[in-house]
């Protein structure tokens, strides 16, 4: 800018010159007037222009610092959201081995289900062996069917015990299940949540 206005003065001088050496005649005071004028105009308008950059560059650098500061403040969102969505990947992988172990758990219990009809049915076949046998023991009171109808009837304690140790098995497998059912909705609560 200053380098306009130097430009500017260099101009006027140039101009002003061949009227300075023009021959003396009656119009000169009103020559060098104009000059005068010429010059102070010239030396206003360069102080305008002057204030007008002063003022447009302080206006730039202002922008230039807002600039900045928006800059840092879309870094700051990109690392928040860059954080949410690393918070989401964790949670999905989360539910996905929580849903693995619960697909576990059901097989287990089915498993343990079957296993417990099973014995059911073998013990319901020992209680009707058992009938039987008491019915002959009654009837003929012999040694070896006695001490059979005796080997039943520990073989039918023997069963019922594992199939009460099986029930309380299915009756906790059933308690971790829950338990395992309430944390994923907990877990897709938490997902279902907007990212803030």
């Amino acid at each position: 800018m200053p380098t306009l206005v130097l430009c500017l003065l260099c101009a006027l001088a140039v101009v002003a010159q061949p009227a300075l050496v023009a021959p003396m005649s009656g119009s000169e005071p009103a020559q060098q007037e104009e000059l005068t004028l010429l010059f102070h105009g010239a030396l206003q308008l360069s102080q305008a222009l002057n204030g007008v950059y002063r003022a447009t560059e302080a206006q730039l650098t202002e922008a230039g610092h807002s600039l900045s500061l928006y800059g840092q403040a879309l870094g700051l969102l990109g690392q928040e959201v860059s954080q949410g969505q690393d918070a989401a990947r964790e949670l999905r992988a989360s539910l996905l081995e929580m849903q693995m172990e619960e697909d576990g758990l059901k097989l287990q219990a089915e498993a343990t289900a079957q296993a417990l009809g099973e014995v059911a049915q073998g013990q319901q076949v020992l209680w009707k062996k058992m009938k039987r046998m008491e019915v002959q023991l009654r009837g003929a009171w012999l040694g070896h069917a006695r001490q059979e109808f005796e080997a039943l009837k520990v073989h039918a304690d023997q069963q019922s015990h594992i199939m009460w140790a099986l029930v309380g098995h299915v009756q906790r497998q059933r308690q971790e299940m829950m338990a395992q059912q309430q944390r994923l909705r907990q877990i897709q609560e938490r997902e279902e949540l907007p990212v803030c």
